[in-house]
């Protein structure tokens, strides 16, 4: 399960390259301090798809350095029956300034199969740049983390775009800048493990590795309301294929109103 919050996130790494500038502030409108949503992670490796593991997204507001901020924790672990195949115990942090909803700080604490990574960003806009455990890197002024990049993209107005259009942005991982971006798709019902929805649909740009085929072979929905959370998420991977759906959320911002029929 490498790659576990990636896949929950939706988005993965595309190609090295400059950082765009499409995310550059913006207010927040789709969550609230005390939102959390949980997610269940399916493998199909034959003619079913079985329960792998979870992942949850807990918000709070606090202080950081005497600023406010949106402290968002995000973990994943597989469940103790899969543990003998492939454990992960995977935990992400960001501390975000509530008025850009740009990070602030960054932590990456994971175990995956026993391979470990600990990482902590500090990010200086006047600066630009980013301090991590490993050193000092320059970053481009709107750069995003993997976890304050879903928050910032619920707060995307998709009615700006027509179906097929790229939205880019740029996000630091591994100490290293990279250009990210989703196709948005259009708009359709989904029919998920929590029920039916209507859904804001679109595609991330997979790079070709181990895991994933490459391309835009992964599919994700989020919710066509005010809260824009993360519904389904569908990719063939290397060897069978995968699915996320959520199955649980509490305190979010607006009512659901895109749930069409609960199961």
């Amino acid at each position: 399960m490498k790659y576990f919050l990636m896949l929950l996130i939706g988005l993965t790494l595309s190609e090295r390259s400059h950082a765009q500038d499409n995310f550059c502030g913006t207010k927040n409108t789709s969550f609230k301090a005390g939102e959390s949503l949980t997610l269940k992670v399916f493998y199909n490796l034959g003619s079913m798809f079985v329960g792998a593991g979870e992942a949850t997204f807990n918000t709070k507001q606090e202080k950081y350095n005497g600023k406010e901020a949106y402290h968002v924790t995000a973990e994943g672990r597989t469940y103790r029956t899969y543990d003998w195949i492939f454990k992960v115990r995977d935990k992400y942090e960001t501390y975000m300034d509530t008025a850009t909803m740009l990070p602030i700080r960054f932590i990456r604490n994971v175990n995956e199969g026993g391979y470990k990574i600990y990482n902590n960003v500090g990010f200086n806009r006047e600066a630009a740049s980013a301090t991590s455990t490993n050193g000092t890197f320059k970053v481009p002024p709107c750069i995003q983390d993997v976890i304050s990049a879903i928050y910032y993209a619920r707060n995307i107005d998709f009615s700006k775009y027509k179906p097929g259009d790229k939205i880019p942005f740029s996000m630091f991982l591994d100490d290293e800048v990279y250009e990210i971006y989703v196709r948005y798709i259009g708009k359709e019902e989904v029919d998920t493990r929590y029920g039916k929805f209507r859904a804001i649909k679109f595609k991330p740009l997979l790079i070709k590795g181990n895991t994933f085929k490459g391309g835009e072979d992964m599919t994700v929905w989020v919710s066509d309301d005010a809260n824009k959370i993360p519904l389904r998420i569908d990719s063939p991977i290397s060897v069978g294929s995968i699915k996320v759906d959520m199955i649980g959320y509490a305190n979010l911002r607006h009512e659901l109103t895109s749930l069409v029929k609960k199961r």
